[in-house]
């Protein structure tokens, strides 16, 4: 499968959207998945440069066959921030009018911050598969920065969002946050099997991506041992 896998982390004003002064101060990572002996390929979370994207499939000799969300805010799907037109999903489908993969309880939000029709977008439950060619996908409902963030699984890689980052874990103070929920969704990662890669939804890091055990061990996230404590620790964070 490692041959077979086709995974591409790009960094937004590094390696798309070059020069675009916000893309460059919100370091989203996005993601491009696929099966090197079908050319299919997917875009994970496409904003701000979606035509770059693009680009870099065609160059690679892979062509988009659909788009997943890890959750609905504009880096990560476009539509509005700050006052400030963000592209995303909406432009995207006007070049390349594929399925936007997202959680079924994020659906109504993505509709609304990005004015696609509900007839573009495809809801997942949790543990649903995706199959790319013949590269499965696992998307993971992991509630908590928004109601329906979800996580991907993909062979030895784990694309987190902004549900885990190497450093800290989503914001929960926006709307449809959850600071318990996101408590839940971190456990559920942590407990996966093996010890996958985590590849997060921004570099707020020095590094881009690191193993799973290693951010266990080194999160602030996983000290708080239940719920309890997850409160006295979001206390004293001013959460």
């Amino acid at each position: 499968m490692a041959d077979q896998l086709y995974f591409r982390q790009l960094l937004a004003g590094r390696d798309f959207a070059v020069g675009d002064p916000l893309a460059t101060q919100m370091v989203n990572f996005a993601y491009l998945i696929g099966d090197r002996e079908s050319g299919e390929a997917v875009v994970v979370d496409p904003a701000y440069a979606v035509r770059d994207l693009l680009d870099v499939l065609a160059a690679d000799g892979m062509r988009l066959t659909g788009a997943l969300a890890t959750h609905h805010h504009a880096d990560h799907v476009g539509g509005e921030m700050a006052g400030l037109p963000v592209a995303g999903i909406t432009e995207l489908l006007a070049l390349a009018p594929v399925p936007i993969h997202v959680n079924v309880d994020e659906a109504e939000w993505v509709r609304r911050a990005t004015g696609v029709s509900a007839t573009d977008l495809t809801a997942h439950d949790h543990d649903d598969v995706l199959t790319v060619g013949s590269i499965g996908i696992r998307l993971l409902h992991t509630p908590g920065h928004t109601p329906g963030s979800q996580c991907f699984l993909v062979g030895d890689r784990l694309v987190s969002g902004d549900t885990l980052f190497l450093e800290g874990c989503g914001r929960t103070d926006f709307p449809g946050g959850d600071a318990d929920a996101i408590y839940r969704s971190l456990q559920s990662l942590a407990a996966l099997p093996g010890d996958p890669v985590v590849y997060p939804g921004h570099q707020y890091s020095a590094e881009p991506s690191a193993t799973l055990s290693s951010v266990k061990q080194a999160n602030f996230v996983f000290r708080p041992r239940s719920l309890a404590e997850w409160h006295r620790m979001f206390g004293m964070l001013g959460g």
